[in-house]
This record gives structure tokens, sequence and C-alpha cells, in this order.
């Protein structure tokens, strides 16, 4: 695990345990915490940052797995993961209201559950959304050129990383209209769809739960969680924001609930237009939707949508990333030059770069599908600390009801087992890795020296 330093101290995960809802043995203040990053954000900001991490990934990429596990089943594996996103996109809600720092869940499991909760949803957090950056990157080579897409893919971390570095403002300028495309080239699918003469009502079986079965429907519901998994981005700019308490409960449930609407209506326009079976045998499967009818020639566009899509969710992931690493090294877990912030743009430009390097490995050593198995697997255990931390939160901290919580936390623990057992395996070692190094470091650790009195 790449902690500088004294990591994961707190040494409770010690002989397994993590009993008592913390992992070490003391409380961290809870007081605000003044922003270190500069505030320029608003609500539509944050929408739009949030539509750029989820708009693109799912449909473009996820859907014909998805129609492979559960046929036109997929439909209800997509309202699934919706309700499970739903239920994590208000717990982050309620917490970043709560404590509007940089690092999302990393700073609430920290605050509500122990320390060791905290670094756990970080790393989690950082190696699933890494692997999700690559994901993206190879998606949009893919699309771009195949014959060089992992150079393709490197380029392209290297310009959103050095975007990225450029400034928050202009990163949510540049994701706004990358949203504005994806979104007209998303309308261009669903009218090539419904007027290219093969849509059929009879296609779309809503009744059936596909071959799989509620199995198959689990699984579509995991691997289509991948596409709300960007929520979390407006979380980790609690630092960013204008009015952090009242801009990013209300920008999370706006765009989580636009990005569903968008996804029903393109998911249901494909399936009436191709059919499960044509989705799921196609690696581009809303090319293959519009190609079905009498609009192929619209295909092309599909494609350079689905670049832009990736782009615009790479754009977003490497920023978020960047932030849960700057909070992680501000409070010692990694390196202290990573908590450095660029004296005239206020942005954590070193994390950024590392991030950017990390991203890089992955690309040149991973496929999209692999990347994707595994990011989704620690994705939903970060999402599942988010909701422990909610279930923390007193009465007059709640916007929802408590029970709306452990509903996420139950649902994110469905979702990751229901995924591959590849993807399963492969992320809880990597877990356990960073368990590891977090006893290990506790244990090496000093204990405190006595209070003075």
């Amino acid at each position: 695990m790449p902690i500088g330093g004294e990591a994961m101290d707190g040494g409770a995960m010690d002989g397994g345990a993590m009993d008592g809802g913390a992992m070490d043995g003391g409380e961290e203040p809870q007081d605000a915490v003044p922003s270190r990053l500069r505030r320029r954000l608003g609500t539509g900001d944050a929408v739009v940052v949030g539509l750029g991490a989820m708009l693109g990934a799912g449909v473009f990429a996820a859907v014909g797995p998805a129609a492979a596990a559960a046929g036109a089943g997929l439909v209800w594996g997509l309202v699934l993961a919706a309700l499970v996103a739903a239920g994590n996109a208000t717990s982050s809600a309620q917490l970043a209201a709560v404590h509007p720092e940089s690092g999302g869940t990393y700073v609430y499991g920290r605050r509500r559950l122990g320390r060791g909760w905290g670094v756990l949803a970080g790393w989690a957090f950082l190696t699933g959304k890494t692997a999700s950056c690559a994901a993206m990157a190879l998606t949009f080579a893919a699309y771009v050129a195949p014959s060089r897409a992992r150079l393709l893919a490197v380029a392209a971390v290297v310009g959103v990383v050095a975007l990225n570095v450029g400034g928050v403002s202009r990163t949510a300028r540049a994701t706004r209209v990358l949203v504005a495309v994806v979104l007209a080239v998303l309308a261009v699918v669903v009218l090539a769809c419904l007027l290219g003469g093969t849509a059929a009502v009879a296609r779309l079986d809503l009744a059936s739960l596909g071959p799989g079965g509620p199995g198959g429907v689990l699984e579509a519901a995991g691997l289509l969680f991948f596409a709300f998994a960007g929520y979390a981005r407006i979380a980790t700019l609690g630092e960013e924001v204008l009015d952090p308490a009242r801009t990013i409960p209300r920008a999370i449930p706006l765009a989580l609930g636009l990005t569903l609407v968008v996804y029903l209506v393109v998911g249901l326009s494909a399936l009436a237009a191709a059919g499960p079976d044509a989705l799921a045998r196609s690696d581009a499967p809303l090319a293959a939707a519009v190609a079905a009818g009498t609009l192929d020639e619209l295909a092309p566009v599909v494609r350079v949508g689905a670049a832009l899509a990736s782009l615009s969710v790479l754009l977003a992931l490497v920023a978020g990333v960047g932030r849960t690493a700057f909070a992680m090294a501000a409070d010692g877990e990694l390196p202290a030059g990573l908590a450095a912030v660029h004296p005239r743009r206020g942005v954590p430009a070193r994390a950024e770069l590392a991030v950017g390097v990390l991203v890089v490995g992955v690309v040149l050593a991973a496929d999209v599908r692999g990347a994707i198995g595994f990011s989704s697997v620690n994705v939903l255990v970060y999402y599942a600390i988010a909701n422990a931390a909610a279930l923390t939160l007193a009465p007059e901290e709640r916007r929802w009801p408590r029970w709306w919580a452990g509903a996420g936390l139950a649902g994110c623990v469905v979702l990751a087992l229901s995924l591959p057992a590849s993807s399963v395996l492969a992320g809880a070692a990597v877990l356990g890795i960073g368990a590891i190094a977090f006893t290990v470091s506790g244990r090496r650790r000093p204990p405190p020296s006595p209070p003075v009195s």
C-alpha cells in the first residue's frame, strides 16, 4: 500500500476485530474545518460536474454486458442500481453537509466511525477509481483509434491531468461543454432508435427477468452501478463549492435523478430497436441499436459521443481521486507532499499529478472489462462505509430517514457480491492489503503521549 510515513495508525483492526463501530480508540473532532481550497462552484456547477462523472459510462460501456446477464431485465437492473445509488447519494449528501471537506467518505468514515474505517474507505476509493479512470481512458481510445488504444489512452490521461491542474473552475467549464455534447449525441441515439423503423414494444418484455433470472438482474445492477458512482465526485468538492451545507445536498440527488431519466430513455429505446441479444453481442451496443434501423448512417455519431462521454467521465474522475489523495495526505495517510496546494490556482496539483502517473500505469497493464469489475467492487465497499457513517448522524443532522441509509448499506453488499467472482476476489485482496498495512503501521507507531494536566 503506497502510504508514506506513519500510515493508517490507530491499531484497531488488531486481531481482525472491527467492533464498536470504530477501528481505533479515539474520536476525531467534528468541528467545522476551514476550507483549504478556493470556494467558487455553485449548485449548477456541482450538478454539471456530477453529470460529467455519470453520463456516458453506463450507456456506452455497461449496457452490453448487462444485457448479456439479464436480457430485457437490464431495465430492472438499471432501476435497482439507481435505488442503491440513491441511498448512497442521500447518505453522502447528509454527511457532506455536516463535514464540508475534501475527501468524501474518507473524511466521513474518520469523523463518524474511526480513523481506520476512513482509511479503508479512502483506500477503496483510490484503488477503485484509479481503475475507473483507466477504464474510461481505454474506452475513449477504443472508440477513437482502436489500433493505437493504449498510446491514445495515455495521451488522454496526460491531457486531463493538465486541465485539472489548471484549476477547478476550468474543469467545471470543460465538463459543461462535454455534458452538453454527450446529451445531444444520446438524443440522436434515441431518435434513431425510435424512428429507424425497427422499434417494437414487444422487444422490451419487461415482465421477464431475462435468462439469468433474479441473479442476472443483480449482476446487471452491479455492472450498471458503475455508471451511477460519479455523484461521489460532488461530495469530494466539499471545500470548493459555495455554501456546501446547501449546495451538496441539492446537487447530488438532482444529478442522480437526471442521469437515471437519461439512462432509462436511452436503454428502453435501444432495447426496442435492437433487442437484448443484439445489444449483448456488441462491444458498442448503442451503435448496434442505431445500425439496426434505417438511420444506420448515424452510427459514427454514436462512436464520437462514446469517446466524448468517456473523456467527460475521465475528466471528473481524475479530479475526484486527486482530492481524496489530497485529503489523505493532509491527514498523514499518504506522503505529505501530496497535500500541497498550488499558490495561485488553489488546487492540489501534486496529488493530481501523482494520480495521473498511477492511472497511466494501469492503462498500460489492464483491459477495460477487468478494470470495470475491480472498480465496482471497491467503489461499493466505499459507499457501504458512507452508509454506515450516515447511520451515526443525529436526528437534527438528518435530511432523510435513517432506514434509507441502512437500505443503501445492504444494497452495496448485495451488489458487490453479485459481481463476477474474479472481481470480488481481486477487490478483497487489495482491500486486505490495506487492512494489513493499517494493522502493521498501527503496531509500529508508539502510543500518543498522555495529555498534560
